[in-house]
């Protein structure tokens, strides 16, 4: 009985090995097979941030910096952009990372911050930073305080859960100084916070910040402090341990880098594809060049990202740029030819 029982037990220890060495299929596919097997793209957005990820009041469509890459993603993978092949969701900051985890969203694009312990912890993976910013703090203009040094005693309105409230605390702390975080679970109730006066100023990143800005009655109102206590390289998120689907964002994050650094646009886009030059010819999967085989996409999906947003500078300047509300200028996040850090890795 005894030599029975243990035969059963390694017999079982056998199964179980077994089991756990060959992957299930649906672990071993893709969420780019997904994606295409459903028909659409999941991408999670801000909602209510303008300029990177908003509804517009009159179309009831999504826009902004944001929106725009969740449609270079869609393109890349079907070809187009349609209203049945992607589908935005809406997240909080604190909602954002477990929809993730969750599958409820294929890819994160929501002003996200990458950083070593969401990296580490969360079980995602970052995908190219696509937007280099900086946190801040915007007062109103007749509060009459020059920088964050003249803030002792303030209420600051803040987004919870979010490195912003992190941050805003060691800043504080280090000053010194007695302060209160009044916090929100949404940026329409932090920018609601600071004009009804229940706290002093506002903290987020300088681009949510003018963003935000932008939408009020009166921005002239309000002053971003010249203060920057941050770094915040944000980028897209998705589930980890997928390596197929993180080259497909990651490329299609690069495909509009290096298609402002060739110069080609929405407009020339037609021209260029007719280029005998090696390069761009490789770059836009034209003859036999390759470029989207190698992902598993169409040879020519740089072309369908460039029909659907443009490039780069196209999507910078279109959603946030020196002549929109949030009159941003490009610095960081030029390209590295023009004193940037943007530096797509070679197309070859």
């Amino acid at each position: 009985m005894k030599h029975n029982t243990r035969w059963i037990g390694l017999l079982l220890a056998l199964v179980m090995l077994t089991a756990l060495a060959v992957p299930t299929a649906s672990a071993q596919e893709s969420i780019l097979d997904q994606v295409r097997a459903r028909g659409s793209l999941i991408c999670g957005v801000n909602g209510g941030l303008p300029g990177f990820g908003y509804l517009d009041p009159d179309s009831g469509e999504m826009l902004g910096f944001d929106a725009d890459f969740c449609r270079a993603l869609a393109a890349a993978v079907f070809g187009e952009v349609t209203a049945d092949n992607l589908v935005f969701v809406q997240l909080t900051a604190q909602e954002r990372f477990t929809a993730v985890q969750n599958r409820q969203v294929d890819v994160l694009f929501r002003n996200a911050t990458w950083t070593v312990q969401r990296d580490a912890e969360l079980g995602l993976d970052f995908g190219p930073v696509n937007f280099y910013d900086g946190q801040g703090v915007m007062v109103p203009r007749d509060l009459g305080v020059a920088s964050l040094d003249d803030m002792d005693g303030a209420s600051i309105c803040v987004l919870t859960g979010t490195t912003t409230e992190l941050n805003i605390t060691e800043a504080m702390e280090k000053r010194g100084f007695s302060y209160e975080l009044v916090k929100f679970e949404r940026p329409a109730e932090t920018i609601g916070g600071l004009e009804e006066g229940r706290c002093d100023a506002l903290t987020s990143d300088i681009s949510q910040l003018a963003g935000l800005r932008s939408g009020t009655a009166d921005p002239g109102r309000y002053i971003i402090l010249p203060d920057v206590i941050s770094k915040e390289a944000l980028s897209a998120a998705y589930i980890e341990g997928d390596p197929a689907w993180a080259d497909v964002v990651k490329w299609t994050v690069y495909a509009t880098m290096q298609a402002e650094e060739y110069g080609i646009t929405q407009a020339n886009l037609d021209e260029a594809m007719a280029s005998t030059e090696a390069s761009i010819q490789r770059f836009l999967g034209q003859g036999d060049q390759a470029s989207g085989l190698l992902l598993g996409l169409d040879n020519d999906f740089v072309v369908n990202v460039i029909r659907a947003v443009g490039n780069y500078g196209e999507i910078f300047e279109r959603n946030v740029g020196i002549n929109t509300p949030l009159a941003l200028e490009r610095g960081l996040n030029a390209l590295w030819t023009d004193g940037g850090l943007h530096y797509p890795p070679d197309w070859r």
